[in-house]
């Protein structure tokens, strides 16, 4: 494979979307191949993911452009096989490039591993709607370990898996991916999908998720928000 899919891209970021309970990604207009979301956090008003960088990288040098003098302050996330590419296109715009080395992850969920939790942490399970939050829970009751799945369609994305640091290495990780992939299953989804942190990708490897591509994460000049 020399290039990741625009679909696939596409595919991920409707999920996410929804998962965040954000509006629908736009078109960025005039500046190449490439979605607008409003994310509405601090310091990251505004996200825009590049949907063919590997295929042509002067429209990732116009959405850098873009991005570079955007009248908030906007990141750029790009999943691509070319991240040396990448990397210097997003430089020479002035971006400052924040994360390098995530990973752009599938899997088939219907052979997704089950791990349940030990003793004493506790699994709670609330679904509304095409969204899923898995809570896993210590005997005194505090959060250890949390994650989100959002249902589209045959597509499942998870989203914020977090593992608080004083429960770490107790297999929380592994039952936090088993219940969330039991749980898309069971509404229709058959392909995870997500975007791995450094620290996330060895736990979704030993799972059965594969690296479809790396992902780079720039972001423009910060913008002074209008008091």
């Amino acid at each position: 494979m020399t290039k990741i899919e625009s679909e696939l891209i596409r595919r991920w970021l409707n999920g996410w979307t929804v998962a965040r309970s954000l509006p629908e990604a736009e078109p960025v207009e005039s500046a190449g191949d490439g979605l607008r979301s409003k994310c509405d956090q601090p310091g990251r008003e505004i996200e825009v993911f590049a949907l063919r960088a590997d295929e042509e990288p002067a429209s990732l040098a116009r959405l850098a452009a873009a991005v570079a003098t955007a009248r908030q302050t906007t990141w750029l996330t790009v999943p691509t096989l070319r991240p040396g590419t990448v990397e210097t296109v997003v430089g020479a715009a002035g971006l400052e490039l924040i994360h390098r080395s995530e990973w752009f992850m599938t899997t088939n969920l219907t052979e997704h591993p089950q791990h349940a939790p030990t003793a004493p942490y506790e699994r709670e399970v609330r679904t509304e709607g095409p969204v899923t939050v898995v809570s896993l829970h210590a005997s005194s009751g505090e959060v250890a370990a949390r994650g989100t799945i959002a249902v589209v369609g045959a597509d499942a994305i998870a989203d914020r898996i977090e593992t608080d640091a004083a429960h770490r290495r107790r297999g929380l990780g592994r039952a936090m991916m088993s219940a969330l992939a039991k749980a898309a299953v069971a509404q229709g989804a058959r392909t995870g999908l997500l975007i791995a942190s450094e620290e996330g990708q060895r736990l979704y490897s030993s799972l059965n998720w594969r690296h479809e591509a790396d992902v780079l994460i720039a972001r423009g000049p910060v913008v002074p928000s209008n008091r």
